[in-house]
């Protein structure tokens, strides 16, 4: 797929404009996206032009963004070539991705074909579970899934939407199928956010499921739910509040404790001695949403302060920029973070 630039001579593009060859048709249609769903996406995010002419793609725009462009079309042609998908998701990763993607030319086409490998730079990378590969979609959860899969304990620290408790339970997923864990421990503390719902109805686990619910739904994303039901029944993966965690010894294990800036400070300091041989545990949180009541301690922002010099334990810091959902979500984190404080 060279790269050529047009001769304005020759009643072409202009000389800045770049033209990419796909040999493909049937791929470059799968790359356009209904009715170039695709290439509107890209041109959108990256502030260029893009035309169709027959088996090539003409980029009209500024260098840098040109350049841009033509490494997301020759990254995500190839992820095509190599038999995967490419869906919004994809492409907002590769536009995200930027610089730590290869150049043109560079992605290996065998190691894309290798679910064990990512679409940026051959690194081991992607999480394999039975429903899905799920891969980083930042530079921050790029790094995030590095500690995860490296660090015996990690801390991922953010706001909402940037994945830290989905990849957290994609990866211990990963680690129960690939035996490397005999069992998934999942944990929350029982606070409410900011309401107060009164006696709960049924025993004890219908009390604290509506807690819980949101690692449900992270677990049934990577195993089938007859599977996740039966593997509760073997106790094999278990979801309890955090208080339910005393006393215990977390050995060979994949643990995870969400929402851990709502747990106070002797309660983090109890989880984190449960970490037992054979054991891998991640804790995720937003320091800015903590619901404990006013003058408690959070502590995770007590654990960071304490651990962050910890040879062995990763840390992880998402911003707005790393919000993976809806884009207004990352629109309404930043309108909170520069808004001034409201003066009663």
């Amino acid at each position: 797929m060279p790269i050529d630039n047009l001769d304005p001579t020759g009643g072409g593009a202009a000389q800045s404009d770049s033209i990419l060859e796909f040999p493909d048709n049937r791929l470059l249609i799968d790359l356009c996206g209904e009715l170039d769903r695709n290439i509107v996406q890209i041109e959108e995010r990256l502030g260029i032009a893009i035309h169709r002419r027959g088996n090539h793609l003409a980029i009209h725009g500024d260098e840098p963004e040109r350049q841009d462009a033509e490494r997301v079309l020759r990254n995500l042609y190839a992820r095509l070539e190599a038999g995967r998908t490419v869906s919004s998701g994809e492409i907002d990763a590769a536009i995200r991705m930027g610089s730590d993607s290869p150049a043109p030319g560079e992605v290996d086409r065998k190691q894309l074909a290798d679910p064990q490998m990512e679409m940026f730079g051959g690194e081991k990378m992607e999480i394999r579970t039975r429903r899905k590969i799920v891969e980083p979609r930042t530079s921050a959860q790029k790094q995030y899934v590095r500690n995860l899969f490296r660090n015996e304990l990690v801390f991922g620290l953010g706001p909402a939407g940037t994945g830290k408790t989905y990849l957290a339970v994609a990866a211990a997923a990963s680690m129960f199928i690939e035996g490397r864990v005999d069992r998934i421990i999942l944990s929350r503390p029982a606070v409410e956010a900011g309401e107060r719902l009164g006696f709960l109805p049924g025993d004890m686990k219908d009390k604290v499921d509506p807690y819980m619910q949101p690692l449900y739904d992270a677990l049934n994303d990577f195993f089938p739910p007859k599977q996740v039901q039966k593997m509760i029944e073997d106790r094999e993966i278990e979801i309890a509040p955090l208080a339910f965690m005393r006393g215990r010894t977390l050995s060979n294990a994949a643990v995870v404790l969400d929402e851990a800036q709502n747990a106070t400070t002797m309660q983090m300091k109890m989880f984190l001695t449960r970490l037992g041989e054979g054991g891998r545990m991640v804790i995720t949180g937003d320091t800015t949403q903590i619901d404990l009541p006013r003058g408690v301690m959070s502590g995770l922002v007590e654990a960071e302060r304490v651990l962050r010099d910890v040879k062995g334990i990763g840390f992880t810091r998402f911003s707005a920029e790393d919000v993976v959902r809806h884009p207004m979500v990352a629109k309404i984190i930043r309108a909170y973070e520069t808004a001034r404080p409201y003066d009663s």
